[in-house]
């Protein structure tokens, strides 16, 4: 089979161009590999291009040395990978063929080879196994083009062996499923017991990449169906989730998102209880402190606020009560109307300006107030008087309150 879509004759560049006809020139084959097969197969314009050579990193070096191609990022040449920069434009991943000699669950001592079925036979997904030649002819070992009419998310070769090379291909099973996939449950019964066997192998995992993949899952196509699926086969304890996540909770949030596009920290906090339960799953996975932050607020204030007028005052006052970056807390009021469901408050909320509070530590001391605790205090009690009177109050205004506060 031979492609030439739009999407793939736009691949070729100048630089791509140069790229082809070194390799052309020196008596190596050249191939575009991995994803951007898959991409292109559905129409899609790939975001990044890996490339699969018969070359080894020293026949590649010394070519790209010849031709006066400079070679960048050489942490991946242990691996076979060489990374050539054309023109000073574009950047070219070149991975030499290989296959796996030895693996522990995490990574891999690799062997080079000539051979393309072998290397194809060492990834993970049938739709991940293709190559495609820079002539447009696809190069399919596994029946990954098949699948992928399908919509089917199928290992290559035995699932168990897949997995126990590399035990985060179970977390890269959901996260294509997400993508791939028509239907939120149709996972072939052979492979979620390979799943569900090899589970406690992600105790191994670095948290990092566990998060990398799972906030790609929380972000994807039927989220919430997922982690279902992955907590009923025991994912859940190894990722850093509780042993009884709130599952109830998660359903009424993933219900009523819809179109809100919750952040994948949101969604994820609606399976955790309490603060304590989010701090666990950050210790495992290792989140930003932004999204620590998110975590921990979302989970703090997702109960009902008080009735007053307007409904959003609550979440106003906690956007000009933060210690925090007042856009980071406003980001976060957000996640929290987005997790309940309030969709006319949370229209109401981000079309509100923040103000600019009128006073100062220093204006206060200069009015007597004592510094530490005690100005927070008389800071806090100034801005509740300020936001009852809708942010209007001038600095000379709220002055005039300092007395009774005191």
């Amino acid at each position: 089979m031979q492609i030439d879509t739009p999407e793939f004759k736009a691949l070729f560049s100048p630089e791509l161009k140069t790229l082809a006809s070194v390799f052309k020139e020196y008596g190596y084959e050249l191939r575009i590999a991995g994803g951007a097969v898959r991409d292109l197969l559905m129409k899609i314009q790939p975001k990044d291009l890996d490339f699969a050579t018969t070359a080894t990193p020293d026949q590649m070096k010394e070519m790209f040395t010849t031709e006066g191609i400079r070679m960048i990022n050489t942490k991946g040449e242990k691996h076979g990978t060489v990374t050539a920069r054309i023109n000073d434009k574009e950047n070219f991943e070149v991975t030499t063929l290989r296959i796996d000699v030895r693996t522990d669950g995490r990574h891999a001592d690799v062997e080079f080879t000539t051979d393309w079925k072998l290397d194809a036979n060492r990834r993970d997904l049938t739709i991940n196994s293709m190559f495609l030649g820079l002539d447009g002819t696809l190069y399919d070992y596994f029946g990954g083009h098949q699948d992928l009419l399908q919509r089917k998310l199928v290992f290559v070769g035995d699932a168990d062996t897949r997995i126990q090379e590399d035990y985060l291909r179970i977390l890269r099973y959901f996260r294509f499923y997400g993508r791939i996939a028509e239907r939120a449950n149709c996972h072939e019964e052979k492979t979620l017991e390979a799943i569900k066997c090899n589970a406690e192998g992600l105790l191994r995992i670095s948290g990092e990449r566990i998060w990398s993949e799972l906030r790609k899952i929380l972000e994807g196509n039927s989220a919430g169906d997922l982690m279902k699926v992955m907590l009923s086969l025991g994912v859940g304890p190894c990722i850093g989730l509780p042993f009884d996540p709130d599952v109830a909770e998660f359903d009424r949030v993933w219900a009523r998102q819809h179109s809100k596009c919750l952040h994948p920290v949101t969604l994820l906090v609606a399976l955790l209880r309490n603060q304590g339960e989010v701090m666990k799953f950050h210790s495992r996975v290792k989140l930003s402190s932004y999204e620590r932050d998110l975590g921990l607020f979302v989970v703090e204030h997702r109960g009902d606020k008080p009735s007053v007028k307007p409904l959003s005052r609550p979440y106003q006052l906690l956007v000009v009560n933060s210690k925090g970056k007042t856009g980071d807390t406003k980001e976060w009021v957000c996640e929290v109307l987005k997790y309940k469901g309030s969709s006319v408050l949370l229209s109401e909320f981000e079309q509100w300006n923040v103000p600019r509070f009128p006073l100062n530590g220093n204006m206060l001391k200069e009015k007597g107030v004592p510094g530490g605790k005690v100005l927070g205090l008389v800071v806090h009690a100034l801005k509740q008087k300020w936001a009852e009177n809708d942010f209007s109050m001038s600095a000379e205004d709220l002055l005039q309150h300092l007395p009774d506060i005191l």
